[in-house]
């Protein structure tokens, strides 16, 4: 091609015919950067407005930064949504992943007859039809020992409903917490779920809900799955607060879990809800519905000293 290039009587289409070369090799020259359309620097709002992605970014930067908060880049969209950005969740991934602000997830690794679970997955048709309670050992450093947190939620909305953090909760810590629990929510034909603690097996605790009606039924052993909702929930808290506080005392623990399950109630964004928080959830859950919360304090724990004083 070389030879004949020059040549006024040959064009260069005749020398690719020739030589067999496509033209699309022959003119082909290699670009800087990616492959493709080149992505876009603005990110337009619900009101028409043209914003720079630096900006986006530092809003993605202001919800991370809330307490608590350790979003995922589809909860980051939902709230970008919901402050009026137009905007696609791979873009969202995109500019979170550029500035480093995708979160990088770690996998951790005899008596009376029990009720044991029949169905591994619950399925709640509506609020306070399942409960699920369980124990999680939360670390206190001033004390240099653990802590016990006890909590129970809602497994309609995942709503926490109560909780309790003391270094030892027993028997009648239990049947404090449960009773007060009975005392603000209405529950008819209730199923509360647990795993087999010795707190929860104690026949005081199991006589106590039997006499409340309340239907308790416990997990196989080695088989946390069967308590997932809760499970669930323990994995946020330690990805969301036990890693990223160091508590002084039980005092100081006990002012941050009770912020965190009214964020976790009122802010929390849920896949499975919609990406609603729980209270949100259950708003839009109630608008055609009965409301589920008891007005009147029913006589619930009057049978409580003496049940306590049975064992």
């Amino acid at each position: 091609m070389q030879q004949f290039q020059s040549h006024p009587m040959v064009s260069k289409q005749d020398l690719l015919s020739w030589s067999g070369v496509p033209r699309s090799s022959y003119y082909y020259k290699r670009g800087d950067g990616l492959r493709g359309r080149k992505p876009s620097q603005m990110t337009i709002t619900q009101d028409g407005e043209l914003v720079a992605n630096t900006e986006v970014v530092n809003v993605v930067e202001a919800i991370l930064q809330q307490e608590f908060c350790c979003y995922g880049y589809k909860n980051v969209w939902d709230e970008l949504k919901d402050l009026g950005y137009i905007i696609n969740h791979k873009k969202v991934y995109r500019l979170m992943k550029i500035n480093h602000l995708l979160f990088n997830r770690r996998i951790g690794s005899i008596g009376v007859p029990r009720q044991f679970v029949r169905f591994r997955k619950i399925k709640a048709e509506k609020p306070l039809e399942h409960l699920c309670m369980d124990i999680k050992y939360i670390h206190i450093h001033g004390a240099q020992r653990n802590a016990l947190l006890l909590t129970v939620i809602d497994a309609f909305s995942r709503k926490v409903l109560t909780h309790m953090l003391r270094f030892n909760i027993k028997k009648g810590d239990v049947i404090i917490l449960l009773s007060q629990l009975l005392m603000e929510y209405k529950i008819e034909n209730v199923t509360l779920r647990n795993d087999n603690g010795s707190q929860f097996i104690a026949t005081v605790v199991r006589q106590f809900l039997k006499d409340k009606g309340v239907n308790q039924e416990f997990t196989h052993v080695a088989t946390p799955e069967e308590n997932a909702y809760i499970e669930s929930l323990h994995s946020n808290v330690q990805r969301e607060v036990v890693e990223r506080y160091e508590f002084e005392s039980i005092y100081h623990a006990q002012l941050i879990f009770n912020r965190y399950y009214e964020w976790y109630n009122n802010h929390r964004k849920h896949g499975s809800l919609g990406r609603k928080s729980p209270e949100q959830f259950l708003q839009i859950f109630n608008q055609n519905s009965v409301p589920y919360k008891t007005e009147k304090k029913s006589e619930i724990v009057s049978n409580f000293n003496p049940i306590l004083s049975k064992n």
